[in-house]
C-alpha cells in the first residue's frame, strides 16, 4: 500500500498554524493529522470543531482527524460539517461503534479506530469490515513528544496478518515518537501511514524535514 505522512498538528506553533499547515502541504505533505483530546478521555487539551472549521477553506489537504474524546459519538457530525475527511475514534472511548462508522460513512468519508497500547490488535477484529484505518498508538495517547513504543510493533504485525487473513484494505496508522528511524522500523512491521510531530515541525525547519520525509518514504 501507499505510503502516507500525516504531519502532527499538535507539534505545530499554534500562533502561526495556518503558516505551518501552508508549508507542510506545498513542501509533500497530502494529510494533515488533527488531534482532538476532551481533558477526560486523556489528561489533555488541544483544539476542536472551530480550529478544524477554520483551517478547512485554506488548504486542500486530507483532515485526518483523531478523536481522543469520550462518547465520540456526539460529535461525529459536527467534525465532518467542521471539514474532516476522516474520523478515528478510540475503541475504549465509546461502545458505539457501528452506528459512528455508518455515520461517517453515510456522510462520504472515512473512518477509523485507534488502539492504545494495552489494547490488543484482537479486540478490532469485530469491526475490521467498518474499517478504513486502524491506528496503532505507539504512545500513550494525550501528550506528544513521548517516545516511540517499539513493543507496540508486534501489534502492528498481528493488525496486519488479521487484514490478510479477512482479506480488507484498510490502512494501518502509528502514532507517537515517529522519526526517520521508527518510520522504519513501523514500516517493517506493516505500517503505511506515519504520523510525526515534533520530527517536522521542530526547530523552524517544517520544509525541510517533510521534503525529507517524504524522499524517505518514496524509496521505502
Amino acid at each position: 500500500m501507499k505510503h502516507i505522512l500525516s504531519p502532527s498538528l499538535l507539534a505545530a506553533d499554534f500562533a502561526r498554524l495556518g503558516e505551518d499547515v501552508d508549508t507542510a502541504v506545498k513542501n509533500g505533505a497530502e494529510w494533515l493529522h488533527i488531534d482532538v483530546m476532551d481533558g477526560h478521555f486523556v489528561p489533555n487539551i488541544t483544539f476542536g470543531i472551530p480550529v478544524i472549521k477554520s483551517l478547512r477553506p485554506v488548504t486542500n489537504a486530507y483532515f485526518d482527524v483523531h478523536l481522543m474524546i469520550d462518547r465520540p459519538e456526539r460529535f461525529v457530525r459536527d467534525f465532518i460539517s467542521a471539514g474532516a475527511d476522516l474520523l478515528c475514534v478510540h475503541l475504549e472511548a465509546t461502545e458505539k461503534i457501528e452506528e459512528i462508522a455508518a455515520a461517517v460513512h453515510e456522510a462520504g468519508k472515512a473512518f477509523a479506530i485507534a488502539l492504545k497500547p494495552a489494547t490488543p490488535a484482537e479486540a478490532v477484529r469485530p469491526y475490521l469490515k467498518l474499517c478504513d484505518m486502524v491506528l496503532v498508538m505507539t504512545v500513550e495517547p494525550g501528550f506528544g513528544g513521548q517516545k516511540f513504543m517499539a513493543d507496540m510493533m508486534p501489534k502492528v504485525s498481528a493488525v496486519r496478518r488479521i487484514r490478510e487473513e479477512a482479506g480488507l484494505s484498510f490502512h494501518i496508522q502509528v502514532d507517537g515518537g515517529i522519526n526517520l528511524e521508527t518510520l522504519d522500523t513501523a514500516a517493517a512491521a506493516g505500517a503505511n501511514v506515519f504520523v510525526a510531530g515534533a520530527a517536522i515541525f521542530a526547530k523552524g525547519q517544517t520544509a525541510q524535514n517533510v521534503r525529507r520525509f517524504a524522499e524517505h518514504l518514496s524509496v521505502l
